[in-house]
């Protein structure tokens, strides 16, 4: 049955400008009805979410290669496939699961969901952990800012769990750019710390939530860890460093774990926000026995190719990419709705990126350099359909000129400005700042730095891999609006529908915002893909190419 409806709804939003008498297209500029079926359809129930390894998220893969196919895109793939496997471990925790924390002060139970989310790292379907607890500040060891919070010996890491704040250290008048001032760096990510402490040969890493230091409230950290959670799938031999779990705590839960501990969370967050912070062992134990269910998956990659025009400058290419998935089905929301149908996030960038690629199918001649386009999965779960293209990449890394990257985008209406997300990291500036001039727009920097957007969505993979590349975001001047209008809006979404089966395809968009969006990516590209030469990175980038 559901072959029959994505094929009756393949045939009905299948892409194809329509032809004059001469043969020509007749027409080549992005709609509004053409956005509106790609996201209906793929933000649908029947879809269920687009979740990792779910039956919806392969329909929704399956069609977007249809659409790729039917403008005359070739599969990037093995043997010309539109589908590029990605290797994924998916483990779910069971709800039941209790955290206990023990020490002189007595012992308290914390409830999964409603205290803590915890996954495990070990691709396992149980692990039991019992062990000594450590603060340790930010969990960060950063030696060009001579910041280390590991200090000590190795022995004072190794087994143990490791309580740790989010974000990074705060930045003070005498250093105003520390750690990037208001811009949160890598160091601030929840990936680079779990990361880190796994390095340590850590049991597991515990982070302290608080809604202003995620930008985002307990409920999003809540569902986008209380269903299915993957990674890549670990081979033989794979010496990579990993936790037995991986875990977040509510703000009120911190402050019982660090009073059962003797411990003020206030003073320790004091004392963690200078250099000569020393970690502190919490003379307090963690008990957790996690059993999760556990599924191994070959998911997909959605990548096809639009060759360049110029004999020489074909075998470049210039990514275009959106990420396909969302969180799937999960915890039912009051209404009971438990389909998180990712609409704004992110069916609303796959739908771009396919009016992009009609777009320039139709360009007569195309841009010099070949079009890649690339529909990653898992992102929701740390990036990992990116992350697994940068290491498998279906064109030479050394041959992709730039990525332009589509997320969320603009369901407000017009704006006078946009953000480009690290394109002042690299010659991309200039080739912004040439579009925003013909467009008669204004660039604008992160109007949220302090999140660390640069760092969570599938371009990041790709500058981690020395590929200058930009996340397009709209700016906040909506056409007609206050200047607070806009923030109002996104703090309105961020609050009470990102990661939540409420975002929905809504009669309220206003789609000329996504029109100009895509507009705007799609002129970036261009340029990228005839000019003379590749975009390269400023020499003191940290993704710069080191000699």
């Amino acid at each position: 049955m559901y072959r029959i409806i994505l094929a009756v709804l393949i045939t009905a939003l299948t892409f194809g400008a329509v032809k004059s008498q001469n043969g020509k297209s007749s027409s080549s500029e992005i709609k509004e009805a053409t956005l509106k079926g790609h996201i209906r359809f793929l933000s649908d129930d029947l879809l269920e979410g687009r979740g990792t390894g779910a039956r919806g998220g392969e329909l929704a893969a399956k069609y977007i290669a249809a659409q790729l196919e039917a403008l005359g895109a070739k599969g990037a793939g093995p043997n010309g496939s539109f589908f590029q496997p990605v290797s994924l471990v998916g483990v779910k925790a069971d709800p039941n699961t209790v955290l206990t924390i023990s020490g002189a002060n007595g012992s308290e139970t914390f409830k999964f969901a409603d205290d803590f989310v915890a996954f495990t790292g070990a691709q396992t379907e149980s692990v039991d952990v019992d062990t000594d607890l450590v603060f340790v500040g930010y969990g960060i060891n950063a030696p060009e800012q001579r910041w280390n919070d590991y200090k000590g010996a190795d022995t004072d890491y190794r087994g143990k769990i490791l309580v740790m704040l989010v974000n990074d250290p705060p930045a003070t008048t005498a250093e105003p750019n520390l750690f990037g001032g208001k811009a949160l760096t890598y160091y601030g990510r929840w990936t680079y710390k779990y990361e880190e402490a796994a390095r340590r040969g850590a049991a597991g890493a515990i982070l302290l939530h608080t809604d202003q230091s995620a930008g985002y409230p307990w409920g999003v950290v809540r569902t986008s860890n209380g269903s299915w959670r993957f990674d890549i799938a670990r081979t033989q031999g794979d010496t990579t460093p990993f936790l037995q779990f991986r875990s977040w705590v509510t703000d009120d839960a911190a402050r019982r774990l660090m009073k059962l501990a003797g411990q003020d969370l206030d003073a320790l967050r004091t004392k963690a926000a200078t250099r000569d912070f020393q970690p502190v062992k919490l003379g307090v134990k963690g008990k957790l026995n996690l059993k999760s269910e556990l599924k191994r998956v070959e998911d997909k990659n959605v990548v096809g190719i639009l060759e360049g025009s110029d004999p020489q400058l074909r075998s470049e290419y210039v990514v275009y990419s959106a990420h396909w998935d969302h969180l799937g089905v999960g915890a039912p929301n009051k209404e009971g709705d438990k389909i998180y149908n990712g609409a704004q996030d992110n069916a609303t960038g796959v739908a771009c990126v396919l009016a992009i690629a009609d777009v320039i199918s139709h360009m007569s001649p195309r841009p010099k350099r070949s079009s890649l386009f690339l529909f990653p999965t898992a992102e929701e779960q740390g990036l990992l359909g990116a992350e697994w293209y940068a290491k498998h990449p279906v064109v030479p890394i050394d041959k992709t000129a730039a990525n332009v990257n589509l997320d969320s985008m603009n369901v407000l209406g017009p704006t006078q400005d946009f953000i480009p997300l690290g394109a002042e990291r690299s010659t991309l500036k200039g080739v912004v700042d040439a579009v925003a001039k013909t467009m008669g727009l204004r660039v604008s920097p992160d109007a949220r730095p302090e999140q660390g957007s640069f760092y969570r969505s599938d371009h990041f993979p790709f500058a981690k891999a020395g590929v200058p590349s930009i996340s397009l975001k709209e700016g906040s001047d909506y056409v007609g609006r206050s200047k607070e209008w806009g923030e109002e809006q996104f703090k309105a979404y961020n609050t009470a529908h990102y990661h939540q089966p409420s975002d929905e395809m809504r009669d309220s968009w206003d789609y000329r915002g996504m029109i100009q969006e895509a507009n705007i990516a799609l002129a970036i590209g261009r340029m990228i893909s005839d000019a003379p030469e590749k975009p390269r990175f400023n020499p003191d980038d940290e993704f710069a190419k080191k000699p």
